[in-house]
């Protein structure tokens, strides 16, 4: 059983599809950055950084208790765990491990970043456009990576794999870092081929995650995510 450290972010998603693409036992625990659940010693035991995700493996390499956290790492190992979603051949592997640390040195951080000051701050009533502008433009080259990218191919590298789960989740919710999907063609195909996957659909049976997926935070918990000793997904 695998125990999924969990809040609704693209990051968790990623690995909440990985673990139904790959149909591992899991379970949700509910981790509520909003209201500092990240910063409990507990969590901090799990998770030295204090953010989410974050997986436990009570079944991990040789039957041990295995924590692990970056979503990167997670579904780098459940993708080893299973030798599935990652090729076997060692240049098509590299080819997605590329992919992967694109994402997540680049896609991610600045997506989340634009939408930081694109979505999150206005509601606070701060406007930097210096910020807004360098992260929304910098996430459109980034959009524009993965058009030229997917042009000639169905996923990013070679067969459908970690390096697909990794990205797919950020440009769901590309409204939110001020971009319109529809803008690029060859990304908005690779997405339609991703949404329709079963795993894709997930959803957790947790009253709490349709109110944090519409939550607007107060000035406290707004706080609690985006300090300077915070923590966000």
């Amino acid at each position: 059983m695998i125990d999924l450290y969990y809040y609704t972010s693209p990051n968790v998603r990623k690995v909440l599809i990985a673990l139904e693409e790959l149909g591992l036992d899991y379970q949700i625990v509910w981790t509520d950055i909003s209201e500092g659940d990240q910063f409990e010693s507990e969590y901090v035991e799990i998770n030295p950084n204090s953010k989410v995700p974050a997986i436990v493996d009570h079944d991990g390499p040789g039957g041990r208790r295995l924590a692990i956290f970056e979503s990167g790492a997670i579904l780098l190992y459940l993708a080893e765990k299973t030798g599935r979603l990652l090729p076997g051949d060692p240049i098509a592997r590299q080819e997605v491990l590329c992919w992967l640390f694109w994402q997540v040195a680049n896609q991610g951080p600045m997506a989340g970043q634009a939408a930081h000051f694109v979505s999150h701050a206005p509601k606070q009533g701060i406007d930097n456009p210096y910020a807004r502008n360098r992260y929304a433009g910098e996430v459109a080259r980034l959009y524009r990576v993965m058009d030229d990218r997917l042009r000639d191919r169905e996923y990013l590298a070679g067969e459908y794999s970690i390096a697909d789960i990794a990205t797919f989740p950020w440009t769901r919710v590309a409204a939110g870092h001020g971009v319109d999907v529809a803008d690029y063609p060859n990304v908005k195909a690779w997405a339609d081929r991703i949404s329709a996957r079963p795993a894709a659909k997930a959803r957790i049976s947790d009253p709490r995650e349709e109110k944090a997926r519409h939550h607007v935070y107060t000035p406290e918990q707004f706080r609690t995510l985006f300090r300077p000793e915070g923590s966000q997904s």
